[in-house]
């Protein structure tokens, strides 16, 4: 008999494919940041936002590494990375036509409910991908109305754009905004201690506590949060979630091995009815309710 546990593991089987993926375009940004667009047309279809795919960056190196997919779309995906340590160099190094192996999509992605309409999005540095990702597909329902937050200590991987579209909790001098994001129709607004101009000087939960305050109550109780990004402001959004009573669906980072769930190298303790469990963040989430973490910052 398979219990419950064993189901729970095998939710990934059927949609996990190893694709070899032509890379088909990278984009290259400030802070030694990069988008790359890879052909991976089975990864592609699988792919939910919240959901990450396991990256062979080189053939010199056997470890892979785990990127958040920022877009799944026409049977390519798109991810961002920093170029940090010796495997994420390589794979900024790569060039147009080359070949990269892809695992994915991995994980249990963020989820979606009709009573929270209300989807308020707050990414922070390589934590944007998967607001980026869950935003593209809530513009295709009209019964979701999501509002982005997003922030970043170095420059964005994107040109600043003043936005046309409303935010009067924002105030007056925080205008900028991610251009994809505007074009699709939903309001964003940026943050960042750097100064980078029509962006607020603080930490994103600053602006996200001026919109919670600026909604009535009935509205409050049809939002729900979604993040991603270092912990540490994952914990600061976990709390302001907890002070409004909003539900919160957090996307967690941690190091990775295996990616699949072997190795249960990237566990977190978690709140369940029967006790503290360790969970891995790879399949168990990455994406996990706030309120359930125990959180360690």
């Amino acid at each position: 008999m398979i219990t419950a546990a064993q189901k729970h593991a095998q939710r990934n089987r059927g949609t996990l494919f190893v694709e070899s993926g032509e890379v088909l375009a990278i984009d290259r940004f400030p802070g030694e940041q990069a988008i790359m667009r890879i052909r991976a047309p089975k990864c592609a279809a699988a792919a939910e936002p919240g959901s990450f795919v396991h990256v062979c960056c080189d053939e010199a190196l056997p470890m892979r590494r785990p990127l958040s997919i920022m877009r799944a779309k026409d049977g390519n995906i798109e991810v961002l990375f920093k170029s940090l340590g010796d495997g994420l160099r390589l794979l900024a190094a790569k060039h147009i036509g080359d070949t990269v192996s892809v695992l994915g999509p991995i994980g249990k992605g963020f989820s979606l409910s009709p009573e929270h309409p209300n989807c308020l999005l707050i990414g922070g540095g390589v934590g944007i991908p998967p607001m980026v990702f869950l935003a593209d597909r809530l513009r295709h329902d009209p019964s979701y109305n999501p509002v982005a937050i997003l922030g970043s200590e170095i420059p964005f991987p994107f040109e600043l754009q003043p936005s046309q579209r409303q935010a009067d909790w924002a105030g007056d001098t925080v205008t900028s905004c991610m251009p994809l994001l505007e074009n699709w129709g939903i309001p964003s607004r940026l943050c960042s201690l750097a100064d980078y101009p029509g962006t607020h000087r603080g930490y994103v939960t600053d602006l996200a506590d001026r919109y919670l305050q600026s909604r009535s109550d009935d509205e409050r109780a049809r939002t729900k949060i979604f993040t991603c990004g270092p912990t540490v402001m994952l914990k600061a959004v976990a709390d302001l979630a907890a002070r409004y009573e909003i539900p919160c669906e957090v996307s967690l980072e941690e190091f990775m091995a295996c990616a699949v769930g072997g190795c249960a190298g990237c566990t977190v303790e978690i709140t369940t009815p029967d006790g503290p469990s360790m969970q891995r963040v790879c399949v168990d989430g990455p994406v996990f309710d706030a309120s359930v973490v125990a959180w360690q910052t």
